[in-house]
């Protein structure tokens, strides 16, 4: 999209938006999305956790969302152990890992092979 202005959300005539037209806006596109109890700061909560998804560090985020440091911290800590995708990742990179390779054989073999390895350890 090419940049008509120096601000992200500008007027027709390239202005910012001011507070109050923008919550006009907002009121008004989430009454007709049927959206009734989103903020549109939520919205800067859920950026903070798709960006630390996507691999950004948290200066970087802070740097996008407008965040302190801390409250990108603040956020992280509420909402990243609840996301779906860091789950999925964690789990690959466990199931991939070098040193997890010898559960992960525990659970591929029958019992009495399973028992062998164990012994062979101690």
């Amino acid at each position: 999209m090419d940049r008509n202005a120096a601000v992200i959300m500008s007027t027709k005539t390239g202005r910012a938006w001011q507070k109050r037209y923008f919550a006009e806006q907002w009121d008004e596109a989430s009454k007709a999305a049927g959206i009734t109890d989103l903020h549109f700061h939520d919205l800067r909560g859920t950026a903070v956790t798709m960006l630390a998804e996507a691999g950004c560090s948290v200066p970087e985020i802070a740097s996008i969302t407008g965040h302190s440091l801390k409250s990108v911290h603040t956020i992280l800590e509420k909402y990243m152990s609840r996301t779906r995708a860091l789950a999925k990742s964690a789990m690959t990179k466990f199931e991939n890992a070098s040193s997890t390779d010898f559960a992960n054989r525990l659970q591929t073999v029958d019992r009495t092979e399973a028992r062998r390895a164990t012994k062979l350890l101690k």
